[in-house]
């Protein structure tokens, strides 16, 4: 799963951030590939859901992808965060999301438990944690659509969240016209982005899907 898939936007506290910023806040640097330096930002991970993990679909009978086969659909929404960096060594995220549930069956009072799952990732690839847990969706008798809401937790190592003293001097050195890398983008510097990836922390959130789901999912 990689962070440029996210398609959820980051609500940090009352503010709403794009994936790449995580929490503003003052302290550490945040940078953009090809822009530069763009804005400040914490030790705060990014939060979204990766492409084709916000849906569910469940059939009433197997083998058949119809629309008429359809029992129930469930859909992973407005997902917020919010996020303590200074909880000791460890960063830490709390995660909060709506399930959206819609049955087509609507006769008697019925309920849907769905699996989600939480992951961290560092550098955009590689997984530092997954969890696995429920949301059960309490449809009413005569009633086609139900609502739950979810809760997770994620923490972070604060140190790894931290880029190296040499590598922030690096970024946020002046330079002056006639120097000889004052037209050189630091980032462009490959020991500069990976330090700049070994720093950035993901949260995902989505339904944990079997592979038959996750491909009707991407061919839909």
């Amino acid at each position: 799963m990689n962070a440029r898939r996210l398609t959820a936007i980051v609500l940090c506290s009352a503010a709403t951030l794009t994936m790449l910023s995580g929490c503003k806040t003052k302290g550490e640097i945040v940078v953009d590939e090809g822009v530069g330096i763009t804005a400040v930002r914490s030790k705060c991970p990014a939060v979204g859901i990766p492409n084709y993990t916000g849906d569910m679909t469940l059939f009433r009978a197997p083998g058949s992808k119809t629309a008429a086969n359809i029992d129930v659909v469930a859909m992973m929404t407005d997902v917020r965060m919010q996020c303590n960096q200074d909880a000791g060594d460890k960063v830490y995220a709390q995660v909060s999301f709506k399930v959206l549930g819609r049955r087509n069956d609507t006769s008697g009072a019925r309920q849907v438990t769905v699996p989600y799952f939480v992951s961290v990732l560092q550098g955009g690839s590689a997984v530092i944690s997954k969890r696995v847990g429920n949301v059960t969706l309490n449809f009413a008798n005569g009633q086609d659509r139900a609502q739950a809401t979810g809760t997770v937790e994620a923490y972070i190592d604060r140190a790894a969240a931290t880029l190296p003293e040499d590598i922030r001097d690096r970024i946020t050195r002046k330079r002056r016209a006639g120097d000889q890398d004052a037209a050189l983008d630091p980032l462009a510097d490959p020991q500069v982005k990976a330090a700049v990836a070994r720093a950035s922390f993901e949260v995902l959130v989505g339904f944990q899907l079997t592979e038959e789901q996750l491909a009707y999912n991407a061919t839909r």
